[in-house]
């Protein structure tokens, strides 16, 4: 008789978790994702959210949805492909585009679905992918997608990388697929010299920069802007979910891929398209992104203050130059904890436990919006230094 197909193993944090009273997921949001937010009934300050630039509340993003919502309806009902592309899509393309420095872009209504279908639909089973090991999880399962041969390189080791690339058959073809800016540890990918590998070894770059648009880069475009490699990088990736205060993803690059994957790619055929509302917000916060460049810059500078403000209350933190700062908890029963602990105490904040780090180097990532205030953060700083340091003093 097989075996129960049910009959899986459980998942040890969440059960001792839920044992010991500090189980942290699905708690419910009751107020508009913002800096600080009512959960459970409660004010909690929000250092948990992807939402950067803090568009999720602006009045002219909340007004384009619901003209949106008013013109053309709940929904499109349909793929891109047949029936389920607006005026609103071609004009989010073209200007993002625009804003990318890249010929096009093509959008997909999810940024997890972006990967799966860039991925799938440019790489087969006689290709290889070259993957960071501490690359999202879309990107894991859009090369299981494709079929390829996934050769994973130690996080930003380049000579790793190099001996990667050695290993690719010469009658193979070759993406290079990397996170720009990671979304657990907050570092940025050495991408000059990802770049001159690839040109070193015929490989093609993509980069994901989901956690990059809105946040590094001249005006926020990302990752390869900031390095100066706009024209170096052969297809970015991004969402809408967090910068842009949506929900969507898209893939910018030569016009002759975009056309090539709008053609090939099953997650983009065969998916009904971006809501209406959703696409018109994503349009708006892009207006407002270029009319305020300032605001990564802004970003930029509240997050320098928390990591100061970290470092001087003697918190262990994981450096980065992004608003992606994780402070170290060590073990996962002690993560869970101060997780509680800082919720009950009104600052939210995402407990990162195995098998996204290793046993004894969990996480706390905080992220930071360009609408928190230096006081905000001040009166977070208190009661992080209050619970943290009690705990790893412990």
């Amino acid at each position: 008789m097989p075996t129960d197909l049910f009959a899986k193993p459980k998942n040890m944090y969440v059960q001792q978790a839920r044992q010991l009273g500090v189980y942290p997921y699905f708690h419910e949001l009751e107020s508009r994702q913002d800096t600080e937010v009512i959960m459970e009934g409660k004010r909690r300050i929000m250092l948990g959210s992807n939402n950067y630039l803090g568009l999720t509340v602006h009045p002219r993003v909340i007004a384009a949805g619901v003209q949106a919502l008013q013109t053309f309806g709940s929904g499109c009902s349909g793929s891109r492909f047949l029936n389920g592309t607006l005026s609103l899509h071609t004009q989010l393309e073209r200007e993002l585009a625009g804003f990318l420095h890249k010929e096009a872009v093509m959008t997909f209504s999810t940024g997890f679905q972006s990967n799966l279908g860039i991925i799938s639909a440019i790489c087969g089973k006689d290709d290889y992918i070259l993957s960071d090991k501490e690359n999202h999880a879309s990107i894991y399962d859009g090369c299981k997608l494709s079929y390829a041969k996934m050769l994973r390189y130690r996080h930003n080791d380049m000579e790793e990388l190099e001996r990667r690339l050695q290993q690719v058959p010469d009658t193979a073809g070759c993406l290079i697929v990397t996170d720009g800016v990671f979304s657990m540890g907050g570092d940025i990918c050495n991408l000059p010299e990802i770049v001159r590998l690839a040109k070193k070894y015929g490989a093609r770059v993509m980069v994901d920069d989901a956690h990059g648009l809105g946040v590094i880069g001249e005006g926020g475009r990302g990752t390869a802007s900031y390095y100066g490699l706009e024209d170096e990088v052969d297809i970015i990736m991004g969402t809408f979910s967090k910068s842009l205060a949506s929900i969507g993803g898209f893939m910018a690059a030569s016009e002759e891929v975009v056309d090539y994957v709008r053609h090939a790619s099953r997650p983009y055929i065969f998916c009904a398209s971006i809501p209406p509302a959703s696409c018109a917000t994503a349009l708006e916060a892009l207006h407002i992104l270029m009319e305020q460049p300032e605001l990564p810059a802004r970003l930029c500078a509240l997050a320098k203050h928390m990591r100061e403000g970290l470092r001087a209350r003697g918190i262990s933190i994981r450096e980065s130059d992004t608003p992606i700062i994780p402070i170290y908890t060590y073990d996962a029963l002690n993560t869970l904890t101060v997780a509680k602990e800082l919720y009950d105490e009104g600052v939210y904040v995402n407990p990162v436990l195995p098998p996204a780090t290793h046993p004894s180097e969990c996480l706390l990532r905080t992220s930071y919006m360009a609408t928190h205030t230096e006081a905000l953060l001040d009166e977070a700083l208190d009661i992080i230094e209050r619970v943290v340091l009690r705990h790893v003093a412990e």
